[in-house]
């Protein structure tokens, strides 16, 4: 199949557009190489080794999602299926700047499903968050919550970002009740690994225990979250894309079906490492929630998805990656 990836220069961009091709894709990836939440460097380097790991098959086009012309002409109509990855992420910065998110998620969304309609395209496997479902949990406690259902109606989103993120599964959602357009909806829980954003949590946490820096814990470290290994976002992203059909409509939570708490990952970390963290505790944030945590009923029936990577052995295989031990 023809394969679109949007943000092939992102974390799990990267490594989609990696094994889309492992699995006999023509691939073709779009990619800004915005600089909003980190270096435009590090993207860069992403592109490189998807460059090196496809080769001459893989195309690529530098563009914004945002310019509907752009997209028009990049998803033509002999793609077969779009991966939309490309978004502004992260809930903290999306309170300062929201209007900004709105534009790249809700309108750059918007100009995917349209080049997809006026070309033929049929089949989308989009990128949603956990964050679409609020503050299940009152505590963080596990036994306070359940495991997040898709069919929650998610009306209380804890920041723009994740509102934003409900609206683009809306919209996509009339696409699909208005042109036929096949809908994967992937809400993602905590992707980490190799070439994980230096903004999120694990990634700053090595770095800051490694350089001997304190670490910022925000609120009292009972706040948990269902962190999930890159290679199981994969798996489902790339079995979503393969098996989406025209007309359809199915949203799937991707996640490691276990939460680890805040205070607990800290001591994972540390013991990989072999180095204590000196911590510094901070108020919980604006749009935190306490709790994020995967029912993937939906996806084991329909995608085969089983994650395999527990966090004790995602920590160890992300350690070596920064260590150059293994290769991402």
């Amino acid at each position: 199949m023809h394969i679109v990836v949007t943000g092939t220069a992102g974390f799990i961009g990267s490594h989609t557009a990696i094994e889309l091709s492992r699995r006999g894709h023509k691939v073709t990836g779009i990619d800004s190489f915005d600089d909003f939440l980190y270096s435009a460097e590090i993207k860069k380097k992403n592109h490189q080794q998807v460059q090196e790991s496809i080769g001459d098959s893989y195309q690529f086009h530098t563009a914004d999602i945002t310019d509907a012309t752009a997209m028009e002409s990049i998803i033509s109509s002999d793609v077969d299926v779009v991966i939309h990855l490309a978004a502004l992420a992260g809930v903290r910065p999306s309170l300062t700047d929201p209007s900004r998110y709105i534009s790249t998620n809700l309108r750059g969304t918007t100009n995917i499903l349209e080049a997809m309609r006026k070309n033929g395209v049929k089949r989308l496997a989009c990128a949603s968050s956990s964050s679409v479902y609020g503050s299940k949990g009152t505590s963080g406690a596990l036994g306070d919550v359940q495991a997040f259902r898709e069919d929650d109606p998610c009306l209380t989103p804890a920041s723009p970002y994740a509102a934003t993120k409900r609206s683009a599964e809306l919209i996509c959602s009339s696409y699909r009740d208005l042109f036929g357009i096949g809908i994967s909806n992937l809400r993602f829980f905590t992707v980490y690994g190799p070439r994980q954003r230096p903004d999120m949590a694990i990634n700053k946490f090595f770095r800051w225990i490694e350089a001997g820096q304190p670490l910022t814990m925000f609120g009292d470290g009972s706040s948990r979250r269902d962190y999930t290994y890159i290679d199981d976002i994969v798996a489902g992203t790339v079995a979503s894309a393969e098996r989406v059909r025209p007309g359809s409509f199915n949203t799937y939570n991707l996640g490691g079906t276990q939460t680890t708490g805040l205070k607990e990952l800290i001591e994972k970390i540390e013991k990989v490492m072999g180095k204590q963290a000196i911590i510094k505790k901070m108020p919980m944030q604006p749009g935190d929630v306490p709790i994020t945590f995967a029912d993937i009923t939906n996806a084991k029936r329909d995608l085969d998805y089983m994650p395999t990577t527990p966090i004790d052995d995602g920590l160890e295989k992300y350690w070596q990656w920064v260590n150059g031990s293994v290769s991402a």
